[in-house]
C-alpha cells in the first residue's frame, strides 16, 4: 500500500508541474545531445518544464529558460537559468536526505559550449562535444544544488539517413561534492520526421549511481519517448517527452516546452550588402 501511495504522488507530481532538466538532461526534450551547434548567427530559445523522479524525491524545475547562440562556425554557446522545485518523499528507508519539507527556488545556472568537430558526410557521423559547467546559484542547503562548480563532458554523434536520424554518445559527470559521486551516463535516440508539422523519436537512456544525496541513488536505465510539433511560422516548435525505467531503480522523466529560433540569413544578408554598396557607388557618379 505504501509503494502504491508513493507511485500515485510520483505521477501526480508530474502531472501537475512544469518541470525542466535534471542533473545531466540536455537535448531538448529528450536527456541525450546531439553534435549539431546552431548555425552561425543564429539563436534558439526554449520556455520549458521537467520533472525527475525516483521513489526517493521528485526534481523538478519550472519555468526554466535555455538560450543557445551561434556564436562562430561550428560552435554553440549555451545557457539555462532554472527554477527548481525539491519533493521529498518522505519514506523512512532514505533517511535523512529522502525526507523534509518541499522547496522551491533558483537552482543551479547551467552555462556550455557545443563544439562540432567532425561534419556529417555519406557514410560517417557528424561528432560533436557539448562541455557544461553548473554554476552554484542554487540553494544547496534546501536541494536547490550542488554547492560548488560541477561539470557534464559528453561526446556526441549523429547520422541522418532520409527521414530518419540517429543520435547516440556517451559522457562522465564531474561532481567534486559531498553525497555526491562522479558517473557514466549516454544513450541512442532514433527519431523520424513526419510529414511537415511533426517528428517523433524515441530513446534508451542510462546512467550510473549518482550518490546519496540526490534522488537518483541507484544506476538506471530508461526508455523515453516524444517529439516536436512544429507549427505554421518554422521557427516555433512545441516539444514534449515521457520516460519510464526498465531496468535498475524506478524512475520517471517529463519534459514538455516551447520553442523559438531567429537569426540572420548570411547569404541573403551578403547579397543585399552587396547591392546597398553598389547602389552607394552609381550614386557617386551621378
Amino acid at each position: 500500500m505504501k509503494a502504491s501511495a508513493r507511485c500515485s504522488r510520483v505521477m501526480l507530481s508530474l502531472f501537475l508541474l512544469f518541470a525542466a532538466s535534471r542533473l545531466w538532461a540536455q537535448g531538448p526534450p529528450f536527456q541525450i545531445d546531439d553534435p549539431v551547434p546552431v548555425d552561425l548567427h543564429h539563436y534558439e530559445f526554449y520556455i520549458f518544464g521537467a520533472a525527475d523522479a525516483t521513489t526517493k524525491e521528485l526534481d523538478a524545475s519550472g519555468p526554466a529558460f535555455e538560450f543557445n547562440w551561434g556564436a562562430i562556425p561550428r560552435v554553440q554557446l549555451h545557457a539555462i537559468l532554472p527554477i527548481g522545485t525539491v519533493a521529498p518523499l518522505n519514506d523512512p528507508v532514505y533517511l535523512p536526505e529522502g525526507t523534509g519539507p518541499i522547496t522551491y527556488g533558483l537552482a543551479d545556472m547551467e552555462v556550455g559550449a557545443k563544439i562540432a568537430f567532425i561534419k556529417e558526410t555519406k557514410h560517417f557521423p557528424q561528432i560533436g562535444s557539448f562541455t557544461m559547467f553548473e554554476l552554484p546559484t542554487g540553494d544547496s542547503t534546501k536541494g536547490l544544488g550542488v554547492g560548488k562548480v560541477w561539470y557534464k563532458l559528453p561526446l556526441w554523434a549523429q547520422k541522418n539517413i532520409g527521414p530518419w536520424t540517429l543520435d547516440g554518445g556517451a559522457g562522465y559527470q564531474v561532481v567534486p561534492q559531498t553525497g555526491y559521486r562522479n558517473f557514466p551516463y549516454g544513450g541512442f535516440l532514433l527519431k523520424r520526421a513526419l510529414g511537415k508539422k511533426w517528428e517523433l523519436a524515441a530513446e534508451v537512456f542510462s546512467h550510473a549511481r549518482e550518490g546519496s544525496a540526490p534522488a537518483q541513488i541507484e544506476a538506471s536505465t530508461m526508455i523515453d519517448a516524444g517529439g516536436y510539433y512544429h507549427f505554421k511560422n518554422p521557427a516555433m516548435q512545441f516539444l514534449f517527452a515521457y520516460g519510464h525505467s526498465i531496468a535498475g531503480q524506478t524512475e520517471n522523466y517529463a519534459y514538455v516546452g516551447m520553442y523559438w529560433t531567429w537569426g540572420k540569413d548570411d547569404k541573403k544578408a551578403a547579397a543585399q550588402s552587396a547591392l546597398r554598396s553598389g547602389q552607394t557607388v552609381l550614386n557617386g557618379f551621378e
